[in-house]
């Protein structure tokens, strides 16, 4: 029930759907502050360009990504919700409330692929100008930005060597039946009974016998791949790429460098980060930008190949000025920066730890630190901790996704405590 304080639902302009409800909403505050008209012009030509059926609303699509972000939901779940809950759909443009689904779960990653990475940017950087036209945030605290990076783990399973062979092998068994070729041996129940054996005397610490089974298992890997070789010379893409990371998988040793640590996500890489509790993890480096006053995320860029912390920093420094239209002119860092050469022209880097730093270059080192419990709540709080967007672009904009719901929570705050800051009408 709406209290006798809340503003008037009976004004003529408002939907049928905004007259039921609560116009101090913090969601219905952030619908009327954020411009909407701007992803029109940006993605309207792109949803439409497909064939089939007609588009769905470009709103509708970015309203549903919003509230992913903002609360850390799946696909799923998210357009699940939806049907629920009457803000979440005036959020997303609609003028009564719907029944039905507003569109298939699979429709949002069609639509992540159509607008690609620099979509998502533009999704953060109308957030960001949401902040400052809101007065929330002020152009000037963008000067002043702490940088660090973090890693973005996939959803794969630890890595072990029985288990990427059981895992290649399943893979291969799958893929075969599909096209219709028939094994000599899937090694289905052999495989599973020997990878079952092999985890128990691993965990027993009985190494010797936990050996022999993971050779078991690399033995029937191998004679899945010769057989299909045999009996499908001239396989499709999609089988070349499954032989050839099979292949890589059996043969690859515990040395070598650049080795393959899933079938499904080949993109992922092994990354030491010195930590005690989790000494391994495996995804890909990303790099963050917050305001160094009011710990708002203007930078997310998530890079392959394992670079040095210092070598991202001209990248997400270039990405933030293209977001926000304003240039960083100091950047705290931590020892991982290190190296003048990195340093992008224009931009004071001050990397903690290195010299004593006095006035108010102390205060800002000593402000460096505020951008570790950010990360802390991305990883916990929205999806940074678990990937499950597929490749390196679903890296990237998970990444971006994630800026977004921590900003758009920020947001949410803010109107939740100043109900009056921007009614509908009042803007």
């Amino acid at each position: 029930m709406q209290s006798s304080s809340s503003p008037s639902n009976t004004d003529a302009s408002l939907s049928a759907l905004a007259r039921q409800l609560n116009l101090e909403h913090p969601l219905v505050q952030l619908a009327e502050t954020i411009s909407w008209q701007s992803f029109e012009e940006k993605f309207g030509r792109v949803a439409t360009a497909s064939g089939g059926r007609p588009a769905l609303p470009t709103r509708l699509m970015v309203g549903l990504h919003y509230l992913k972000a903002l609360y850390n939901e799946s696909d799923e779940s998210v357009v699940f919700k939806w049907v629920e809950n009457p803000y979440w759909q005036h959020f997303c443009g609609e003028q009564v409330f719907q029944h039905e689904l507003p569109c298939n779960p699979t429709s949002l990653s069609k639509w992540r692929k159509e607008i690609g990475t620099d979509g998502f940017e533009q999704l953060l950087g109308q957030i960001i100008q949401t902040a400052m036209r809101s007065a929330v945030m002020k152009p000037k605290e963008i000067e002043r930005v702490n940088v660090d990076t973090t890693v973005q783990e996939k959803a794969v399973a630890f890595p072990t060597d029985a288990r990427l062979y059981q895992q290649a092998r399943i893979t291969l068994v799958r893929a075969a039946r599909r096209r219709g070729v028939n094994l000599r041996q899937s090694y289905v129940r052999v495989g599973k009974y020997a990878f079952f054996k092999q985890s128990r005397y691993r965990v027993a610490r009985q190494l010797k016998r936990a050996r022999k089974y993971t050779r078991k298992l690399r033995t029937y890997l191998g004679r899945v791949i010769r057989d299909i070789e045999r009996k499908l010379p001239q396989p499709d893409a999609e089988m070349t790429a499954l032989l050839t990371r099979a292949k890589q998988i059996e043969q690859q040793k515990r040395s070598d460098s650049n080795k393959l640590y899933s079938m499904h996500a080949p993109e992922v890489e092994c990354i030491t980060k010195g930590k005690v509790h989790k000494r391994y993890e495996f995804g890909c480096k990303v790099a963050f930008v917050t305001t160094s006053q009011s710990n708002w995320i203007v930078g997310a860029s998530a890079v392959h190949g394992n670079p040095y912390d210092g070598s991202t920093l001209s990248d997400v420094i270039e990405q933030t000025k293209r977001l926000t239209d304003v240039s960083p002119k100091q950047a705290a860092v931590d020892k991982g920066f290190r190296g003048s050469k990195y340093h992008p022209e224009g931009l004071q880097v001050l990397v903690a730890g290195t010299r004593k730093f006095k006035g108010v270059l102390k205060r800002l080192v000593k402000r460096r630190s505020a951008i570790e419990p950010i990360i802390g709540h991305l990883k916990y709080d929205h999806a940074l901790g678990r990937n499950f967007l597929k490749g390196k672009q679903g890296d990237r904009i998970n990444a971006l996704l994630t800026a977004c719901g921590f900003n758009l929570r920020k947001l949410y705050r803010y109107f939740l405590d100043n109900p009056n800051h921007c009614r509908p009408g009042f803007c």
